[in-house]
């Protein structure tokens, strides 16, 4: 059984950095790709940042230039450096993975910037 748990969230102010984590199990195949998204309330689902098995990486306007996607290469695991956050980026955060044509979805982890 395929699993994703994310770590990592929590209350920071604005301007603060925060650093999310997800890492898949249970499963011996690399991921082709994975990624972030967030939904905060009464919002779409939106994709944050996405990174392939080769590295290359996908980020939203909204924040380029502030987070950064990383992958272990060695295992199924990737980070989320987010840095200058602002009250906008509040959000429940969520990683997928997409292992041997299933996207499988993490439980999710809330992020919250106060101003």
């Amino acid at each position: 059984q395929v699993q994703l748990v994310e770590s990592g969230g929590g209350l920071v102010q604005a301007g603060g950095s925060l650093r999310l984590s997800c890492a898949a199990s249970g499963t011996t195949f690399s991921a082709v790709t994975m990624g972030w998204y967030r939904q905060a309330p009464g919002k779409e689902r939106e994709l944050v940042a996405a990174i392939t098995i080769g590295g290359n990486t996908n980020y939203a306007d909204s924040v380029k230039g502030r987070f950064t996607i990383s992958r272990d290469g060695s295992k199924n695991t990737i980070y989320l450096q987010m840095n200058s956050l602002k009250p906008e980026d509040t959000a429940a955060y969520r990683c997928n993975g997409l292992i041997l044509g299933r996207i499988y979805w993490g439980q999710g982890t809330q992020v919250t910037v106060s101003s």
